[in-house]
């Protein structure tokens, strides 16, 4: 059972998917789970495995469904006997457990695979993120170019970029070869809502595009969600310096942090 599980687990990830492991990690008295019993909990509400079911399991069940929706892990435990609030059960045992969440990795999609694309790709490669380079141009989007990217596509980018799943684990910079394919490239991508989008160009073709789109009813709240001009002015005109930046500001909106300086932090005593 417990390959099942992690083999489940696996794919679900792999699908973009989060999921939600719990383990009974020690066992002290009489109780329905033993020590190294396994439960996962899938976004759909699908279970594999059992964790001795009952009260015990249903309490453990809705811990997994918080710790899915936070993504934090936790430990938790249980006091099976009638005075326990949570669990009050005729064991008399007690159970500690812990809560893993198994999260797929962010996603980078690099729209345009020219000078600033290339740039963008080399920085995050030290991260750990699943890349995907999209790219009207199969001399700039292939193999030998972006090596150890994860997906590669050339051709039509509108086409392209319909198929993708771009989801809220999804982080995207738009740097075409030109205002058309970056126009077509944000259309597309904008009606997903993925938590960064980010744009190369300067502020005045950044105003013709917002007012393309509005013409187009798009809404102001998304297209004021766009990162245009992309990136944190490190005051450089180096594309790798530049590049830089941009990954900066994409790290600094997902892991919701902020643009002061840790040496100004009050250290906690």
């Amino acid at each position: 059972m417990h390959s099942e599980i992690l083999d489940k687990i696996n794919n679900e990830v792999k699908n973009g998917n989060k999921v939600a492991f719990a383990m009974l990690t020690e066992v002290k008295g009489s109780s329905p789970g033993k020590a190294g019993a396994t439960l996962a909990y899938f976004k759909d509400g699908s279970i594999i495995g059992t964790v001795g079911g009952g009260i015990l399991e249903y309490e453990i069940i809705n811990k997994c469904k918080e710790c899915l929706e936070n993504e934090n892990d936790s430990l938790f435990k249980h006091s099976l006997n009638e005075k326990s609030e949570d669990t009050p059960m005729q064991c008399g045992g007690s159970v500690t457990g812990y809560i893993k969440v198994f999260k797929p990795k962010p996603k980078l999609l690099i729209v345009g695979a020219g000078h600033v694309g290339i740039n963008l790709y080399n920085v995050s490669r030290t991260l750990d993120f699943y890349t995907i380079i999209v790219d009207d141009r199969e001399e700039f989007a292939n193999e030998e170019r972006f090596k150890f990217a994860n997906e590669i596509y050339s051709g039509d980018i509108k086409n392209i970029l319909s198929k993708l799943n771009i989801d809220n684990n999804t982080y995207v910079i738009i740097a075409t070869r030109g205002y058309e394919k970056d126009l077509e490239a944000l259309r597309e991508i904008i009606k997903n809502d993925p938590p960064y989008i980010g744009m190369i160009g300067s502020n005045k073709k950044w105003e013709k595009i917002k007012d393309d789109l509005a013409k187009e009813n798009i809404s102001s709240a998304k297209l004021n969600k766009v990162y245009a001009p992309v990136g944190l002015n490190i005051c450089s005109n180096e594309v790798n310096e530049i590049a830089f930046g941009i990954i900066a500001e994409l790290l600094l909106v997902k892991n919701n942090g902020d643009l002061s300086h840790r040496k100004d932090k009050k250290l906690k005593r």
